[in-house]
């Protein structure tokens, strides 16, 4: 390989690290079991909200989303998990469901490719209950 191939290689790892480093940690949810926990935000263009809540094997989860574009949804991973246990461009608004794993679960909220390429916003209240 020549020189110019190799720095335009190192150059593509170096933005890939930048952006992923400049990419904002997930807030933590506290909700304990009973209670409930909410979080106002907005999204914007290609930009996520994450949240972490920390759940138990067979704890039952409840999330709302209540968000003011269309275009705007969230999903659920479980820990580890590389595909969402819940998809809400394809399932709604609302999970409420029995956790398959202890571990932080990952919530995210987005705009659809349709909004965010146009740099929509949209404002969000999400509500997490664990139960009991």
């Amino acid at each position: 390989m020549n020189g110019a191939s190799n720095r335009r290689r190192l150059a593509a790892v170096a933005a890939v690290l930048l952006l992923a480093a400049a990419a904002p940690a997930p807030s933590r949810l506290a909700a304990a079991p009973g209670t409930a926990a909410t979080v106002q935000g907005k999204v914007s263009g290609y930009d996520s909200a994450e949240y972490l809540l920390a759940g138990k094997t067979g704890q039952r989860l409840t999330v709302r989303l209540k968000i003011s574009n269309r275009s705007g949804y969230f999903n659920l991973t479980a820990p580890s998990a590389d595909t969402a246990l819940f998809t809400g461009s394809i399932e709604g608004d609302s999970f409420d469901g029995t956790l398959p794993a202890t571990g932080d679960y990952r919530i995210t909220v987005y705009l659809m490719r349709n909004a965010a390429r146009r740099g929509e916003t949209a404002a969000f209240s999400l509500t997490a209950r664990l139960a009991p």
